[in-house]
């Protein structure tokens, strides 16, 4: 098998004129990451190819601009932010992973608010399509732009967060947390960074949010039982396997969130999250580094989730069945999992302490 290095299939995606080019670009990148997990992982592994995830995620937005041009449509009318939620946007996506985006663009004069409407209606659906072709599926909880929820003017969305802030509710805080990982990857980058720090206004003179937002952070449980023992998948085809995404991963990414709200870091990666805290003083250094080993560790642990292609698209269901538990992975695993439960113990004192 020929091998391209990292700079130049991030060339050859900047030079993709088709979805169809991107998506052979996408199966050569699966090729050479999914070997560098045959050797031992880093974090700088997922960080390439989450450089090549950024780059393939912003030629399908260029093309979908082209093509709605072509179309007759004509150029986005005003500036936008083509953003990306979830584990894009905090820069953790696996070789498999699904469309979590949004669109936030600036308010046109009212004349125009129909049109404008319309343009990024349709190149929603242009993205939603080239991403599907490129072997992203949609988003199966709907955060999507072609979800109107998520397809709106600057304006629309700070009311939309404002609403969400005064009325604390379950799944309003949902949403929130959801907008807290947002990353813009393509646009104009202020239209973003206008959203977040509303955000974190709200957060510094209301403190008493991050109390709502204690409830769903703790939501998923770690997969560990009392007495040391790893909580496996009791039915179905995952049956004796270890879910990763909710049982070991989730909690370690929530449990950082929080930690970087109450301390006021607008970074949106779990590792970037965690060295702030430990450069600023919030957390000690030894724990902080824990928390990195843990972050990496599960990071590849989900990298090694068996995955399988539905219609086309690279898809897992984040568990890691029972013959793949080795010695190593179970040892890793249970690593990841105690340092997940002292961190969420730590946050809620952390955040009870404000009380």
């Amino acid at each position: 098998m020929e091998h391209f290095s990292m700079e130049s299939i991030l060339e050859l995606i900047h030079q993709a004129a088709t979805f169809e080019r991107l998506r052979e670009l996408r199966d050569k990148i699966h090729e050479e990451l999914g070997e560098g997990l045959l050797f031992p992982y880093d974090l700088e592994w997922n960080e390439k190819l989450n450089t090549a995830h950024d780059a393939l995620i912003q030629r399908v937005v260029y093309l979908s601009e082209k093509e709605t041009e072509r179309n007759g449509i004509g150029a986005p009318p005003v500036p936008y932010a083509f953003v990306l939620f979830g584990s894009g946007g905090r820069k953790e996506q696996t070789l498999w992973s699904d469309q979590d985006n949004g669109i936030i663009y600036a308010e046109p004069p009212a004349a125009k608010a129909s049109e404008t409407d319309e343009y990024f209606k349709l190149l929603s659906g242009c993205i939603e399509m080239g991403m599907s072709i490129v072997g992203y599926p949609p988003c199966s909880g709907n955060v999507i732009s072609t979800n109107a929820r998520w397809r709106q003017t600057l304006p629309q969305y700070c009311s939309m967060l404002l609403e969400w802030l005064q009325e604390p509710e379950w799944e309003n805080v949902r949403y929130l947390l959801i907008v807290a990982d947002m990353r813009c990857v393509y646009g104009d980058v202020t239209l973003a960074d206008a959203l977040i720090d509303q955000l974190y206004d709200y957060r510094q003179k209301h403190p008493e949010i991050l109390f709502h937002m204690l409830q769903n952070t703790l939501h998923h449980k770690i997969s560990l039982g009392v007495f040391g023992q790893l909580i496996k998948e009791r039915y179905g085809e995952d049956a004796g396997g270890v879910d990763i995404k909710y049982g070991a991963y989730i909690p370690i990414v929530n449990g950082v969130r929080l930690l970087a709200l109450e301390a006021g870091i607008c970074s949106s990666s779990t590792r970037e999250r965690i060295e702030r805290l430990i450069s600023g003083g919030f957390v000690e250094d030894e724990l902080g580094h824990d928390w990195l080993d843990a972050l990496a560790l599960v990071l590849k642990l989900r990298s090694e989730t068996p995955y399988q292609m539905e219609q086309g698209q690279y898809t897992t269901r984040g568990k890691l069945p029972a013959d793949m538990l080795t010695k190593e992975r179970t040892n890793e695993l249970k690593f990841c999992l105690r340092i997940g439960k002292d961190l969420q113990k730590y946050v809620q004192s952390k955040i009870k302490e404000r009380g």
